[in-house]
């Protein structure tokens, strides 16, 4: 007999980021139809869902009524670290653990939290150090007017000082906003190496398709010259982008490879359409983890999930991990892709990245190289 476990969902399923949402429900909605249809698994989940619909001030309120009012004490959602933020508070109060499956901008630890997806020393340093050398060091930073944007581009800031580039412009957008006309004529005048783009959902989507339209103008502005390069792009939203994505640059744990069997994807809902992403990914390896430690493990509070961490690996879509029991931030691939047509075609590969949240081990010689002398006679 299964040991019945209820489990919280909390992913919005309309709103500006609706399309990583989704790929994320998808993802953890096929790993708890995997857990119950495994004989061999003791644990049996119980879905409890609850969807905020894109609005950050209902994560904290539907958070508490999955805590308080069912028997949930995990809580697999959250996409933007605005509401991961909000959830935090409640998870202290009531008692219970976030599964966090999305990249963020760092410079956090909770042990109320599993941080399952990319943080800046497995994303954004080696993007950086990938694109400097072939490109170039002046970049222009752009992002949605929210913590996401805001963090990620101050560290991008620091790391493009230390590259001896200069940030030639930094704009923000409201969420959901799509008039980039200014934003494009800036970049047009500045003429940088490169643009970090963390704007999110219609916002980047309209952001790709106007500098599509500025390549063919000038082309300074093209993919091979002068290209975008995110840190949360992936094979989810590339339908909404359409060609004017084609070659501009990605970096996450996973990106799928046709040609590789991946048993993990046989779980995935019907509905889960185009090819799965490391949104998908990372939200499934959450629940199996989450299923393999119950299954092994007396109890489910924090501090088990933690001794948990330092006694076991994980086999998931990103390959076999360990979770740093200190953080509780996965170790992971980075990986960088190209964008190409419905997919992406990966540039680098660099296996089982430790986490680093805080950039404490962090080298800017082993990143970007050594700086040269200046000799002025």
């Amino acid at each position: 007999m299964k040991r019945r476990v209820e489990l919280g969902i909390l992913y919005s399923r309309s709103g500006n980021y609706r399309l990583v949402s989704e790929a994320c429900h998808a993802g953890a909605m096929g790993a708890v139809a995997a857990v119950n249809a495994d004989p061999a698994n003791p644990v049996e989940f119980v879905p409890v869902e609850r969807d905020p619909q894109g609005n950050a001030d209902r994560y904290a309120t539907l958070a508490e009524d999955i805590l308080r009012g069912s028997a949930a004490r995990h809580i697999i959602g959250g996409v933007t670290s605005w509401s991961r933020k909000e959830i935090i508070p409640v998870l202290e109060k009531a008692g219970g653990t976030l599964w966090y499956a999305c990249p963020y901008e760092g410079f956090e630890a909770n042990e109320h939290v599993v941080y399952m997806h990319a943080c800046p020393n497995q994303h954004l340093v080696p993007l950086l150090g990938h694109v400097v050398p072939r490109f170039g060091a002046n970049g222009f930073l752009t992002g949605s007017n929210y913590i996401w944007g805001w963090e990620t581009n101050r560290v991008a800031r620091d790391l493009i000082a230390d590259a001896g580039g200069h940030v030639l412009g930094e704009r923000y957008l409201p969420l959901g906003e799509t008039e980039v006309s200014r934003l494009i004529e800036e970049i047009r005048a500045t003429r940088p190496n490169f643009i970090l783009n963390n704007l999110i959902g219609p916002s980047s989507y309209a952001f790709f398709q106007a500098y599509a339209q500025l390549s063919q103008q000038d082309d300074y502005f093209t993919p091979q010259h002068c290209p975008i390069i995110s840190c949360n792009l992936t094979e989810c939203e590339l339908p909404a982008i359409g060609p004017a994505g084609n070659g501009h640059l990605s970096a996450g744990p996973y990106f799928h490879d046709a040609s590789i069997d991946e048993p993990w994807l046989a779980s995935q809902p019907q509905e889960a359409t185009g090819r799965p992403s490391s949104f998908q990914a990372s939200a499934y390896a959450s629940v199996m983890i989450l299923a393999a430690i119950l299954a092994t493990e007396a109890g489910d509070s924090p501090s088990d999930l933690s001794a948990a961490f330092a006694r076991h690996r994980f086999e998931t879509p990103f390959g076999s991990i360990g979770i740093d029991p200190q953080t509780q931030h996965a170790t992971l691939p980075v990986e960088i892709a190209r964008i190409a047509g419905d997919g992406f075609e990966k540039v680098s590969i660099t296996k089982a990245v430790k986490p680093d949240p805080y950039l404490s081990r962090y080298d800017r010689a082993k990143v970007f190289g050594g700086r040269r002398l200046k000799v002025v006679s």
